[in-house]
């Protein structure tokens, strides 16, 4: 019998403040969910934003391609919160020493 349960969910919500848009993503973002991710962030007209990986369990190249892609939309406009496993994975793919990479 599976004790681990169901995988996360895959959810991304944004709420906007002024001209700044806060994008937060949880569960899985892959090849099915990456392009949800990037349109939520794209949805609202911003001047700055910040995406809030925190929660996200699971980034592949399609998620970090969203990324990349949001990252030249809004340059220096961009602040990415990622959770441990998304810091890592933009680590091993070069982009751990982005400016729009939290350090924290």
């Amino acid at each position: 019998m599976d004790q681990g349960g169901a995988p996360p969910v895959f959810s991304a919500s944004a709420e906007i403040d002024g001209d700044h848009l806060h994008v937060v993503v949880a569960g899985e973002v892959d090849m099915a969910t990456a392009d949800t991710m990037l349109q939520t962030a794209l949805r609202e007209p911003a001047g700055k934003i910040t995406l809030d990986l925190s929660a996200v369990t699971f980034f592949d190249s399609a998620a970090i391609h969203a990324l990349v892609r949001l990252a030249q939309q809004f340059p220096g406009r961009l602040t990415v919160r990622p959770s441990r496993q998304v810091r890592r994975v933009l680590e091993i793919s070069g982009l751990g020493g982005q400016s729009w990479l939290d350090p924290a």
